[in-house]
């Protein structure tokens, strides 16, 4: 299990304002927190450094470019082959989250396709692999609550 970082109240301030922004410049930053531009750039490196800050992104809509079907994929593997399965899972370009979970099914995996065929083309294509006993699949109506953020503590 990984180590707890402790996070200055600074520290926490600037997370906030780069979990909305990640292109606010550090000179922009550091106006809004009242602190030198230094002192904001070393921070943010430091952050970057422990692994805190993983990488900038964009939050794309992905229904607006045709991907108008998610998934929840429940899979069942063989437990010897549940980490290969979940590598395959994984390679394809139309999987957003893999997890390894408890419970009655081993794998769950969240998938976006543009049309039904995808998805059953997807799902025909997991039953087909000798690691997978079986899956269940629920198409997501709506998102009612999507982030990657949590709060800053």
């Amino acid at each position: 299990m990984s180590e707890s970082i402790h996070l200055d109240n600074l520290d926490k301030q600037i997370l906030e304002y780069l979990k909305y922004n990640s292109r606010i410049s550090f000179r922009e930053l550091a106006t809004k927190l009242g602190k030198p531009v230094s002192t904001i750039y070393d921070r943010v490196k430091r952050l970057e450094k422990l692994g805190v800050i993983r990488c900038y992104t964009t939050s794309i809509n992905y229904r607006k470019l045709g991907y108008q079907i998610k998934a929840l994929i429940l899979v069942n593997a063989v437990g010897k082959e549940i980490v290969n399965v979940e590598r395959m899972i994984a390679e394809n370009p139309n999987v957003l989250a893999v997890y390894d979970i408890t419970g009655e099914y081993d794998i769950a995996v969240i998938a976006a396709f543009k049309t039904i065929e995808e998805l059953d083309s997807f799902v025909k294509n997991l039953l087909s692999n000798p690691g997978i006993i079986h899956t269940r699949t629920s198409i997501i109506f709506r998102t009612v609550k999507e982030t990657l953020h949590l709060p800053i503590e």
